[in-house]
């Protein structure tokens, strides 16, 4: 197995710093071929990505990788995925934010567990859908419970905002990570001081806009809806607020010079810059099939010098100021952004 750098979340728990996202694999982007996406989990982690991104709303993708599990431990032996670590998600749909209860967040944990076949999660990453049903605290009292029982391992966050992760903080709630969209187009998670002052690392996933950021789209004209997926619609107008196409263009033709400076691609480049942010512990890459791994182990061995990083910053410095905190414009179900999300994806257990 190759070693790339890791890093640590907490003491004696640590991870790769590019994270195998496994979000393509949902049931939902089309068929999956179940055997070739095993044999790509393999090919990450034997490469040193030894650590997977899922979601209990990811359909299928908790049980595949408990097939992966499973398969390799029969034919390499228990001790052949020493440092394998899946992180997954605790997302209850929007409908249910008021009258969930303890028992349905226990039965959902159980059902992640059944689904990777293992007796305790690593890392669970809550996600609430609408602050005005303020009962997060409450729900995430109960994710602690099941931690002290020994079902999970650590608690982290997904996309809570500076004043709902002080009042987690305050409230006692273990984060050791909060997963955020961030890229050189949405740099809503930056500064992180409060994260930094509470020991909370950054997960972040978007990097590349959705495949955005890519040799695709240098000199390419505008495009108009219909998109080839839900993605492209969500991340277009992240570059509509990072200022517009021509904008978006002009970083391009920069992030082309700095990639050919390095024999690397401009998605290299775009999750390299992520990845030396401050408060960053890891980027999070999605893998439909696994042709990219080459070009993901090039951003573990970059380094962005001061050159690079101060031309990507002519055309940063022109870019639109964010617009709220950490996912504010999502939230907001009746605006531009909102219309492109799902709220219910779940189905609480009964």
């Amino acid at each position: 197995m190759s070693h790339p750098p890791r890093i640590d979340l907490a003491p004696d728990y640590s991870i790769s710093r590019l994270l195998k996202g496994d979000w393509q694999l949902a049931g939902g982007d089309g068929g999956v071929d179940r055997a070739a996406a095993i044999a790509d989990m393999a090919a990450y982690y034997e490469a040193g990505i030894t650590t997977f991104d899922c979601a209990d709303i990811y359909t299928g993708v908790e049980e595949l990788i408990g097939d992966f599990r499973r398969e390799h431990l029969a034919r390499h032996g228990k001790d052949s995925l020493s440092l394998l670590r899946v992180h997954t998600k605790f997302v209850p749909d929007l409908a249910t934010l008021a009258q969930i209860d303890r028992r349905q967040v226990a039965q959902t944990i159980d059902r992640s567990l059944q689904r990777l076949g293992v007796e305790r999660l690593d890392l669970v990453q809550f996600h609430w859908w609408d602050y005005g049903v303020p009962r997060y605290v409450e729900v995430a009292h109960w994710l602690q419970e099941l931690q002290r029982a020994g079902k999970i391992e650590l608690l982290g966050g997904t996309n809570f905002d500076t004043v709902r992760v002080r009042e987690l903080v305050d409230a006692d709630v273990p984060l050791r990570s909060m997963q955020v969209q961030y890229s050189l187009l949405d740099q809503r998670p930056q500064p992180a001081p409060y994260c930094a002052q509470s020991g909370i690392q950054l997960l972040c996933y978007g990097s590349v806009a959705g495949g955005f950021l890519s040799e695709r789209w240098l000199r390419a004209s505008e495009p108009q809806e219909p998109f080839e997926n839900r993605s492209l619609v969500k991340y277009k107008l992240i570059i509509d607020d990072f200022g517009g196409w021509d904008l978006f263009q002009q970083l391009l033709q920069q992030l082309q010079k700095v990639a050919q400076r390095h024999g690397v691609s401009i998605p290299t480049v775009a999750m390299r810059w992520v990845l030396q942010q401050p408060q960053v512990a890891g980027v999070i890459v999605g893998v439909r099939r696994g042709d990219h791994l080459a070009d993901h182990l090039r951003v573990l061995s970059l380094q962005l010098d001061a050159a690079d990083l101060a031309t990507l910053d002519t055309v940063l410095a022109q870019r639109q100021p964010p617009s709220g905190d950490v996912y504010a414009v999502e939230r907001d179900i009746e605006g531009r952004h909102g219309r492109v999300m799902k709220y219910d994806l779940n189905k609480a257990p009964h």
